[in-house]
Order: structure tokens, then sequence, then C-alpha cells
């Protein structure tokens, strides 16, 4: 139905998804004369440079250009940073991070392997002698020193270079100073592993020692001259790193912090500011107890400030917990069936809210991230995620029009980031006391369609959905369904966004009515929706259907051909549509999916199933590999396709081998495509392009639709 079937899979695999040449990672000066954030040169670009907004001249300026700095030679990355990069999920170049002093006058980069600081008030950058490859560099607050890991040792360097030394280098080849270990990067949002001192004197010091954890192969097969690589991974049920904390001083001495590390093994937040002692948030491994902790820096004692437990488990939320300037305790909790923001003892916000995140916290206010509440939700705030301003005086919101917007803020200058259903990209503000002063421009390519969606609801739970029909379409005639979910935890797809819905409105472009429903388990609405799938995954199944069902009441679905297609956690529940509900859905796309939780990691699959050991019929019921798994009418069998790459060490391509082996045992179609050197976020263009083109054709091969 559509003129050019390769003209977006091509533009969307170069343009990275429409996401290259956005500005984005903003930090404010705290006296709001500068906004520094990252930003690549096209829209096909994906080298990101480092930008200076001038609030004062109103002019934007490159602090540090990646290709002059590296005099025009590639990257090289190491190991440790292609390991970085995969658990952020980051496919973009050059400079992908940053970190200020205090004062966002020094920042601090790593570029291929190498030490970069840049003076951000004069716009000139540096590289300074350090052993490499250099991970993560932060600059100290007061910006007269950078502390950075190489080769596993947490190192320190004066700004203009002088004196690198260790503060603490790895006992043995298990052992890592000032990193995050996989599952705290990959599951518990903690990206790092040191912490600057307020008065820059010294730092908060992680050491990881991941002797424990069963050592997995990850081979590339289409490179047989290649070594395996060998790569701790902890499965679920089996042993976790152990997580331990230092004080340590730039003179090296070391002071240990203490918890019960044996009751809470997870070291999930650390945050030290100058409002207050430093903090941490210690969970237990079942995830239903945690502690905030606040540490004594000269002694490494911690005493308990706020303690939580959860009958099912305890989220983890960004930006808390966090002191306010006034020394009070700022937190997310679920409390009275709602997700409240709390400072002190005291919640600020109630039912009306589902508070999301912590984006700043000042003297007069705590900024969030939030949605409608169960109870103030209704089909016209589906997908919809807005900015507040919270006091005890009440709650405003700061993002006006209808869409996703998140933001960052320092004294009165906040940078508001908006997404809308009716605009490509993101709109990029700057507000001065809440007014709009400037506008950071976006070099994204224009997608060069708009979706055709509508925001809905869907099925006796109210299911939030989105409705894709194709462009052309005439309105009348039935058309086949794909349903196109996440469907899991943290994996919220029906969002009042325009360009959060471009693939989907492909796949409507090539005949099809596009389904994606957020059922129970992803976040958006309440604690209860997202915690009604402890010890059972396949709920979110019986939300598809549902919603399928009654959608097709008010929709032309042509429910005699339903297709399902998803990643991850939503490829194992397309994998479970076709193996358990066959008689709903006609072929299914897995792609890296996840088809035995016993071989994915212990953070997150513990929280939701708890152990294999002690809730093995959660397992099973929720595999897809054993007998229950694949239990359903021995008639119809429905073709499915299992996408997987081979490189992938999140969702390992056991997964994907054992879900056919089991298949073939069973006598039930499929077929397998393996991506060679592919991870788990796909980031070839070829790959990305082709990838596409053969699930539509799969699609329509599977349905019998007749290509016109």
């Amino acid at each position: 139905m559509t003129t050019e079937p390769h003209s977006f899979p091509r533009r969307h695999a170069r343009t990275q998804r429409f996401t290259l040449g956005a500005p984005r990672s903003f930090t404010v000066a705290p006296d709001g004369s500068r906004v520094v954030f990252l930003r690549s040169g096209s829209g096909t670009d994906r080298a990101n440079s480092l930008w200076v907004l001038d609030m004062e001249e109103g002019g934007e300026r490159v602090a540090a250009d990646p290709r002059a700095l590296l005099g025009g030679a590639s990257e090289d990355l190491s190991p440790e940073e292609r390991a970085r990069r995969e658990r952020s999920r980051e496919g973009g170049a050059g400079i992908v991070g940053y970190a200020t002093d205090t004062a966002v006058e020094l920042a601090s980069f790593a570029l291929s392997g190498r030490l970069f600081a840049a003076e951000l008030r004069a716009g000139t950058a540096r590289e300074l002698p350090a052993p490499g490859p250099v991970i993560d560099p932060r600059p100290s607050p007061d910006g007269r020193h950078v502390a950075y890991v190489a080769q596993g040792a947490l190192r320190v360097v004066g700004a203009e270079g002088e004196g690198d030394r260790a503060l603490a280098e790895p006992e043995s080849e298990n052992v890592s100073y000032g990193l995050a270990e996989f599952i705290a990067a990959e599951e518990m949002g903690r990206s790092r592993g040191f912490w600057w001192a307020p008065e820059s004197d010294r730092l908060l010091m992680a050491r990881v020692d991941d002797t424990p954890v069963r050592r997995w192969w990850i081979a590339d097969p289409a490179h047989p001259e290649r070594e395996p690589q060998r790569v701790p991974y902890p499965a679920a049920g089996t042993g976790n790193a152990e997580v331990r904390l230092f004080v340590i001083g730039l003179d090296g001495l070391r002071t240990e912090v203490a918890w019960d590390r044996a009751r809470y093994p997870y070291l999930a937040h650390v945050h030290w500011s100058a409002a207050g002692a430093p903090l941490l948030l210690v969970q237990a491994r079942d995830q239903r107890s945690q502690l905030i902790l606040a540490v004594d820096p000269d002694t490494g004692a911690t005493r308990m400030v706020h303690a939580d437990e959860d009958r099912t488990w305890l989220d983890l939320f960004p930006g808390v917990p966090c002191w306010s300037p006034s020394g009070q305790l700022v937190r997310i909790a679920d409390e009275g069936g709602a997700r409240v923001l709390a400072v002190g003892e005291r919640p600020l916000t109630g039912a009306q809210l589902h508070v999301r995140a912590v984006l700043d916290v000042s003297a007069h206010d705590v900024l969030v991230s939030a949605s409608a509440g169960a109870e103030a939700a209704g089909e016209a705030e589906t997908g919809q995620v807005h900015v507040y301003r919270v006091n005890e005086l009440g709650v405003e919101r700061v993002s006006q029009e209808p869409g996703v917007h998140a933001a960052v803020r320092a004294g009165d200058v906040t940078v508001l980031v908006s997404a809308t259903l009716n605009r490509p990209g993101s709109r990029v503000q700057v507000l001065r006391d809440g007014k709009p002063t400037r506008t950071v421009p976006s070099y994204v390519e224009d997608p060069g369609m708009s979706p055709r969606v509508t925001l809905t609801e869907g099925g006796a739970r109210r299911v939030p959905c989105a409705v894709l029909m194709p462009r052309d379409y005439d309105g009348d005639t039935p058309l086949p369904v794909l349903m196109d979910p996440y469907g899991g935890p943290h994996g919220q797809r029906v969002v009042a966004a325009h360009n959060a819905h471009l693939t989907s409105q492909w796949f409507a472009d090539q005949g099809f009515a596009v389904v994606v429903a957020d059922g129970r388990g992803t976040p958006g609405r309440s604690p209860a929706w997202e915690k009604a799938i402890h010890h059972d995954f396949t709920l979110p199944l019986d939300d598809q259907v549902d919603a399928l069902e009654d959608l097709a009441k008010r929709h032309p679905l042509d429910l005699s051909r339903v297709a399902i297609r998803g990643w991850s956690y939503g490829g194992w529940l397309a994998g479970l549509a076709v193996l358990r509900r066959p008689d709903v859905f006609h072929a299914g796309i897995a792609g890296a999916p996840v088809t035995d939780w016993s071989l994915y990691d212990t953070h997150y699959t513990e929280r939701y199933l708890g152990t294999p050991a002690e809730h093995p019929q959660s397992y099973a019921k929720s595999s897809l590999v054993t007998a229950e798994g694949l239990s359903s009418p021995a008639e119809p069998h429905r073709p499915l396709m299992i996408v997987h790459g081979l490189a992938d060490d999140n969702v390992v391509v056991a997964h994907a081998l054992r879900l056919s082996s089991a298949l073939l045992a069973a006598g039930r179609p499929h077929e397998v495509l393996p991506l060679s050197g592919v991870t788990h976020i796909t980031p070839q263009e070829q790959v990305a392009e082709n990838l596409l083109l053969l699930q539509v054709d799969f699609l329509k091969r599977s349905l019998g639709i007749t290509t016109a």
C-alpha cells in the first residue's frame, strides 16, 4: 500500500530511529548562564559534539568536536566501554557522555579511550595524559581534579594534567574499583561506581568482585577463528558480584562503609551533596525490603534514615533518595495505592499523580516527572507524561501541551524536552522563571510521515492502546491485525509522541491495522497495575487478547488474521501468544526473546518471579521451553519467526536456540534468523533496515496476504 517500501526502513536505520542530531544530555549551570548538551551534526551523523548555549548572548558554540580532537582518526573502544554502552543502549559515537564540576565550568569525557577536558566558558578542549582506556571521567566539584577508571583502577589527575595516580588498584582480574557491576547498570539504573565529596577532598568508591558470578561464553559462530568472550553473568538464582563501598581520600587512604551486606547485598543508589551526609539505598535480594542509610564519611559507620517493606517488590526511581537543601529526605513511595512524592515524613502528592522520577530539588519545590494517577487517568490522558513543580502549597504543571515531557533544571533555568503526537521529534525549550526564552535547534531528519494513530483504551481493565491504520486506508475494509507490544515492566509503548509510532505506522502502511497495547506490568498507571504480574508473567497476554477483542467492536479489524511481533520481553510475549493462544494469534515474530527466565539476570527476574528454587512453578508457567510452556491444543500450530543477535550479552542466544530445539522436538513450524555480530540493540544499519523488510515478508506469507 506504499509506493516506496524500502524508503522508510533505510532512513529509519541510517538515522538510528530518527534520533541522530537531537540535542540531549543537558546540564544547566547553577547561575543560569550556560546550558551544556550533546548533539551530532546532522540527522545521519553518529558522532556527538559537546555544545554550550550562552544564555546571556543567546548563541551556541562547540566546546569539543570529536573529529578535531582525534585528528580524523576513527574511534577505538575498549571492551569495557562497549559493555557500558550496551548497558545504556547507547548507539551513538563521539562524545556520548560527560560530567562537569559544580559550577559547570569544566567538563570531562572519554573519547576513544583517551581523557579530555573542556573549558566551557572559553569553549576549548584539551587532552589530559592518562593511562587508558579511560572510562567515566568526572571532575571534582571544585574543578581541580578529574577522577576516572582505567583497567579496573580508580585514578585521579589534576585538571591541568598533573599528578596522575591510582587511588585504588584491583587485587585480581575479577576485581574492579569505581565501576558499576552488570546488574546495577542493566537493571538498577546505577551506571557509575564513584562519587565525589562536595568538598572535593575524597570520594565514595565501589569495589566489585565478580568471583561469585557464574561465567558464560559468548562466541560468534560466523568467525570460528575468534576466541569466545568470557563474561560473568548473574543468572536468576545464582551468585551475584560482591559489592563493597569505601570512602577514599586523595592520598589513597580508605575507610570501608559498613552495613548489613548479607541482608542487603544490592547497592542501588548513592547520593552525596552539600545538603547532608552521603545517602545509600540498599536492597535485600528479594527486593521486598530496603534501607536508606546515611554514612559518616570519617568512620564509615551508617545510620538508618528510612526503611521500606513491600509484600511484592520495591521499585527504584531516578533521582531519589536525596536530601533537599534544608536537609529533608526526598523519596518516591507506593503509599495508599498511589505512587507519591514524600519530603521528610510528609507525602506531597496523592492519587492524582503517578510520580515517576525526581528531576530537581530546590529550596522552594521539587521538580518531578509524572503521569495521571489511576483515579485521575482517563482516555484523554492516555500516553501522557508531564513535568510538575511540587511543594507544600500544591502541584503545578510545567509542561502544557499534551505529550511526553522531561526536564533538567538548575536555579531559575529549566530545559524542557517535549514530544507530541502532532510534531516530529522533540522540541527543546529553555525556560527562565517558567517562561520560554530559547529553543535549542535539532538536526533530526524529518521522517516524512505522520502516524495515523488513535490513543484509546481496550477491554474491561481499560488497557491503554494505540491503534494505527494505513495512511491511505479507506476506512471501511477489515484489515489483518498486527499486535506490536512490549508489554512488560519499564516498557511503556503507548505514548503521546509522534516518533514513538513511526515503525508501527510503517507496518500499518504495508496493509495492517497495528495495535499497541500496554497491559498489566507496564509502567504509568498505578503500583497495583505494575505489580499485578508478581509470580505470573503470563497475565499481560490476557490483556492483549481482551484489548484486541474489545477494539474489534469499534475498529475494522479482521480477527481471522492476527499476528504479533515484539523484541526482548515483547519477543517473549509474541512467542507466548502464538504458543498459548493459537486460537487468537495466527503468526508471531519473537525478537531476542527471553524464552527461559532462569537464564535471565538476578535483579530483574527475581523481583517478579522469585528464585527458581523457591518458585519453580512461576518459572515453568512463564517459560516457553518447558512442557507447560509448549502446552496448547495440538492444532493449529502457528508459524513463528525467532530473531536473535549472536553477540547479545543481555538476552543470550541460548534463549532462541533452546526455544527452537523445543519447537522442533514438538513438531511445531518456526523459522530462526540468526544475526551475526549483533547485540541486543541491533545498531548496525544494514541489519536494522533488512530486519524490518524480512518481518513484513514473513507476516504476509504467514497470514496469506497478497502484495498488491
